[in-house]
């Protein structure tokens, strides 16, 4: 027995001889390669800097058709939602009962100028005989009063002649002007009454207005920053478009600061050619109050937060990454302005961030900027297009 385990502590001490050996004879294993990132020059580019604004298309001109005159609808000239031109006729309102009116002021007139006439024949006739006494100084003046009177009942009747024919003008109900026109909200046969009954309304359509509310600390950057701002070059997307493709000017900031919202309304002119943009429309407006400056841009998955920074990578030339402190600006097509913390000449980390470490070694490999880089080439369709000025 003892016998037995002595020979089985010596297999034991020759087993660990062999595995120490084994152990002592094999190399170290190699030290992980650095990871792979693309790095990139930041893209010298002049951009246009903008403020967003939602708001809603108005008609430049609209009007609430009323009649001027009371009485029933003879006839409607023009179909519902059709454009009509300024002075076109819209509706036709009973004009009978007006040119009856129109008659007896013309007999009116007729009546007084005939009284006129008497009234200068016999104020003659008494200046006349008054000359030699045969008519008294009290009938005299009769007479020129009377002939006085006459003159005021012709001039009455004239401005009476004057409004019945103008009440007979307003039994056609013209297009004031030129836009499109809404339905009829009378059909022929109904009454109307003067200037209370709605009959249409008309807007014009080209050029539109786009008014929106800016905040009272974009009021103070225009005043400060931008004199220009009232004339200031806009875009404007519809609600289902992508591309901003409505191009108008400001012409219009209001005198006040409305109290209870703390902003201002302002106002821009596009022009709506063929009449698609209707008034009432929303639309995401871009107001250029600032001039173009050139900047730096990289894209935006390039920038990090670090807590309350934000950051990028930069790789030198030894392949060490290093963390720089940068102050972002807008995000244009994917790219973001840089505009503080970042030159021309730096490295940086455009994908790969997450395997980036400050202080330690990285494989860069160089390529250009672009919109939303994935360390695979797409081509020349990969990269970003400015349009020549200043941002979309």
């Amino acid at each position: 027995m003892k016998r037995t385990t002595r020979y089985l502590r010596q297999a034991g001490l020759a087993i660990a001889v062999a595995t120490c050996v084994a152990a002592c004879g094999k190399a170290a294993a190699p030290p992980p390669a650095p990871p792979s990132v693309l790095v990139a020059h930041p893209l010298a580019q002049r951009v246009a800097d903008w403020d967003d604004y939602a708001g809603r298309f108005e008609a430049v001109d609209a009007v609430e058709v009323r009649p001027r005159v009371a009485g029933a609808i003879e006839s409607v000239n023009f179909k519902d939602g059709e454009m009509v031109k300024k002075g076109q006729l819209l509706f036709v309102i009973d004009p009978r009962p007006y040119e009856a009116l129109l008659a007896h002021a013309r007999a009116d007139q007729a009546r007084a100028r005939a009284a006129l006439a008497n009234a200068d024949a016999e104020l003659k006739r008494a200046q006349s005989l008054a000359a030699t006494q045969l008519v008294s100084q009290s009938q005299l003046e009769l007479k020129a009063a009377a002939q006085l009177q006459a003159a005021a009942d012709l001039a009455a009747a004239q401005a009476a002649l004057e409004t019945q024919t103008l009440n007979l003008s307003f039994t056609r109900v013209t297009a004031p002007i030129a836009g499109r026109a809404s339905y009829r909200r009378l059909a022929p046969g109904n009454l109307v009454a003067a200037d209370t009954t709605l009959l249409t309304t008309l807007v014009s359509e080209d050029p539109i207005r786009f008014v929106f509310d800016a905040p009272e600390s974009a009021l103070l950057k225009y005043k400060r920053e931008a004199a220009g701002a009232r004339t200031s070059p806009v875009e404007i997307r519809l609600q289902d478009e992508t591309e901003y493709r409505w191009k108008g000017r400001m012409d219009f900031i209001d005198n006040a600061i409305d109290r209870s919202s703390g902003t201002i309304r302002a106002r821009a002119v596009i022009d709506n050619p063929k009449g698609f943009i209707s008034p009432g429309m929303f639309g995401q407006l871009r107001l250029f109050a600032a001039p173009a400056f050139d900047t730096l841009m990289l894209p935006d998955q390039a920038v990090v937060t670090d807590q309350t920074r934000q950051v990028i990578y930069v790789v030198d030339a030894d392949g060490i990454v290093k963390q720089k402190s940068v102050r972002p600006g807008r995000l244009i097509d994917g790219l973001r302005v840089i505009r503080d913390g970042v030159s021309a000449q730096d490295r940086v980390i455009i994908s790969g961030v997450q395997r980036a470490r400050p202080g330690h070694m990285v494989t860069a490999t160089e390529s250009s900027v672009t919109a939303f880089p994935t360390g695979v080439s797409r081509g020349e369709d990969s990269q970003l297009t400015l349009p020549a000025g200043g941002a979309r």
